[in-house]
């Protein structure tokens, strides 16, 4: 058995700053596995990470990449999922290799029928949406739910989810083609905001009541995004992909009774909802209610493009990097 690996490193900041190399393969630890790499996921947060702007600030050389999908070769002490279980799951940097060590709590069995490109395109914007939906706030059946961004990663999975728990969903999307794509994902409206001002279409939508649940990734003028909220609503807030962080003016929440609920995990805080999370997600993706949207897939030595296709918004749902050959 060899006992190096390939891996995209990151040694200077931005894309241009990350080159492919060998590396030692890691070990897994009490409560880790090793799990040899089929297809690992891109996420924003990695863009984030290259430049130095992520709240997760590895010293360099580091290994690129955060979510993944593959065969589990090698437990530490603890681990109760066996060695040939397909799993999928999230680390914080090491998914761009041959092989990675994922924690136990962050790691989901892979139901069968899933290809590793389907399976790595879950674990974060699943999660996420989940975390959002069903943990930061409970969405109940027959409220109604805006979801901005919706044809991206976070924004397909949250769809899916808010229509499993029996919500009525409003889909804002760029232009025709990602408007079908969310509607065929289960939106009930999906609300083109290139043709139409997006609060003159949530208000026609919801006869002037607006939204109870808004899941947004994008960012902005906060005192807009409230705008858009029934009485009592509640904005979830899983990232600002737009670049600028919305300012929430803090009366507008008390004159309607509105919540602001930031959407976020961690595998140190968060280790039974994140095993719940998973158990979920699996039964989920097992039951079709969960259909990755796998935009582009990238062979292993194409990620500088995979990523400049993620940056300049030239994708839909999940963009792939195939490490495993096919």
């Amino acid at each position: 058995m060899t006992t190096t690996m390939r891996a995209w490193r990151s040694l200077a900041p931005g894309i241009d700053g990350l080159a492919p190399g060998e590396v030692p393969r890691p070990a897994p630890g009490p409560g880790e596995m090793l799990v040899r790499v089929e297809a690992a996921a891109l996420n924003f947060a990695d863009l984030l990470m290259a430049d130095d702007r992520y709240q997760v600030r590895p010293a360099r050389p580091f290994t690129m990449g955060q979510e993944l999908a593959g065969t589990v070769e090698a437990v530490g002490a603890g681990v109760t999922i066996p060695v040939g279980t397909r799993v999928a799951g999230k680390v914080e940097t090491g998914a761009f290799a041959d092989h990675a060590v994922l924690r136990e709590n962050l790691a989901m069995r892979v139901p069968d029928g899933l290809t590793p490109a389907e399976a790595a395109a879950l674990p974060i914007v699943t999660t996420t949406a989940l975390v959002a939906l069903t943990e930061s706030t409970v969405v109940r059946p027959g409220e109604t739910v805006l979801i901005t961004a919706a044809a991206g990663g976070v924004g397909l999975a949250a769809v899916e989810v808010a229509k499993a728990l029996g919500a009525v969903v409003l889909a804002a999307a760029g232009g025709p083609d990602k408007c079908a794509l969310v509607k065929s994902h289960g939106a009930d409206v999906a609300i083109d905001y290139r043709a139409t001002p997006l609060a003159e279409a949530v208000m026609a939508a919801t006869d002037g009541r607006g939204v109870d649940v808004l899941l947004d990734s994008v960012g902005g003028e906060g005192k807009d995004l409230l705008r858009l909220l029934a009485w009592g609503g509640r904005l979830l807030v899983t990232g600002f992909a737009g670049g600028t962080i919305p300012q929430i003016p803090a009366n507008r929440l008390l004159l309607r009774r509105l919540a602001a609920i930031g959407v976020y995990f961690h595998p140190d805080h968060d280790g039974p909802m994140l095993a719940r999370i998973g158990a979920r997600l699996s039964e989920l993706a097992a039951h079709g209610k969960i259909r990755p949207h796998v935009g582009a897939v990238f062979g292993f030595d194409d990620l500088p493009a995979a990523l400049a296709a993620l940056r300049d918004r030239a994708t839909t749902g999940k963009v792939i990097l195939r490490v495993a050959a096919p």
